[in-house]
């Protein structure tokens, strides 16, 4: 066989090995998308199968990108391992479509802002991700994926493609243990990745050494300073949405109008928000106790009931209600009152990062993780007590947030 027809035949099968390298890779992000959102799961006898199914198909999927996982655990940032300098391009990695988890990477941002001031960043996340971060200064693009990935495979190809189609400075999975995090970090084009690590992959690593925040929100952070090899810090950036003087502003004219006055004539206002999802949730009627035991110890608070986005009233409709299915206005309404009572949900911490005093009511979840922090913020375990003895205690917090306003 004459020598160019040789060389012709080894470039086919090397440009041959090469497609089917792409397509594999393909087929294995169609097959992780495919795995990333649950279907709804069957009642009764089928329940305890499709959840097996729902397993092994992560497991699977997992697998498929096994040799990516371990590539990426290997390669990232030891403490102190981040240059100072030179970061200018920035990968946010929170693929979590909870209202909670996208505010929770507020103080994350805060901090990219201040090691790196003239830098720009990229996150990929959700709807509530795009309507909270897109219009903050720093932020250039928020890649969104869709609620249901499962269903829309082909938007969300296309969304991780013009994600990698970036190349960065620094990526970051902003959140430990999370499957979706790690695999956006995997795909991402970029000079330094910083992630949890992973004691299978990597036992001998520096950061099992490290004592680590207990908070969600200063854990990443933690992270961050860590690998920029600064001193541990006691002090977090605040949960913070950065809102605009203007979206105050029109909040302040709505909120009087629903006072039936200006600002100043409404007096002290304090917005409820009742809803919460599964166990978390109180029942009305607790709530309904609650509203009566906290009016009677606070008359000249005036209680404003803030809707879910079903649009249904779950104080009985007693009081005065506000309700926007629009992220930035309901943080910039609770931005212009008193306080805010809240069960544990992702409503708590955006009234927090609207800078309002909030008080979080946690039954199951553990408050040391998730409550909001900082100035009059306050978090409340509520087990072993019944709705008067909450509205006690939440009528002690107001009384002492609204006294330290005053001196």
């Amino acid at each position: 066989m004459p020598a160019a027809s040789r060389l012709t035949i080894c470039l086919r099968v090397d440009k041959r090995a090469e497609s089917d390298e792409r397509h594999a890779v393909a087929m294995s992000i169609l097959d992780t998308l495919r795995s990333l959102v649950a279907a709804p799961l069957p009642d009764d006898d089928n329940r305890k199968a499709s959840i097996s199914w729902d397993a092994r198909g992560r497991a699977w999927a997992a697998s498929i990108l096994r040799r990516r996982f371990r590539r990426v655990g290997h390669a990232l940032c030891e403490p102190g391992g981040l240059p100072q300098a030179g970061i200018h391009r920035v990968l946010v990695c929170r693929p979590n479509h909870r209202l909670g988890n996208s505010v929770l990477i507020s103080p994350l941002i805060a901090e990219i802002e201040a090691l790196y001031p003239g830098a720009e960043i990229d996150i990929l996340g959700s709807y509530a991700t795009d309507c909270l971060y897109a219009h903050r200064f720093s932020v250039r693009t928020v890649f969104v994926l869709p609620g249901k990935i499962a269903r829309h495979l082909w938007l969300s190809i296309g969304v991780l493609r013009a994600m990698r189609r970036c190349r960065y400075d620094l990526a970051i999975d902003a959140c430990n243990g999370s499957q979706s995090g790690r695999i956006v970090l995997a795909l991402a084009q970029a000079r330094y990745k910083l992630g949890f690590p992973d004691p299978k992959l990597n036992p001998a690593s520096a950061w099992f050494a490290l004592t680590w925040p207990d908070h969600l929100a200063h854990r990443s952070v933690f992270l961050l300073r860590q690998a920029c090899g600064r001193a541990s810090q006691p002090d977090y950036p605040p949960l913070n949405l950065d809102l605009t003087p203007d979206e105050k502003h029109a909040a302040a004219q709505v909120l009087a109008r629903l006072c039936g006055g200006s600002r100043e004539q409404c007096g002290a206002t304090l917005a409820i928000f009742p809803n919460a999802t599964g166990a978390k949730c109180y029942s009305e009627d607790w709530w309904q106790s609650f509203v009566d035991t906290f009016s009677l110890l606070c008359p000249q608070v005036r209680l404003i009931d803030l809707l879910a986005a079903h649009g249904r009233s779950q104080l009985g409709s007693r009081l005065t209600p506000y309700y926007s299915r629009n992220l930035h206005r309901m943080a910039a309404m609770t931005a212009c009152m008193d306080g805010v009572i809240s069960a544990d949900c992702g409503v708590m911490h955006l009234a927090a990062a609207s800078g309002t005093p909030t008080l979080g009511l946690f039954s199951v979840t553990d408050p040391a993780k998730y409550a909001p922090y900082g100035g009059a913020n306050a978090a409340l375990d509520t087990r072993g007590m019944d709705a008067v003895g909450v509205a006690t205690a939440a009528a002690q917090w107001c009384s002492n947030m609204l006294s330290s306003r005053i001196l």
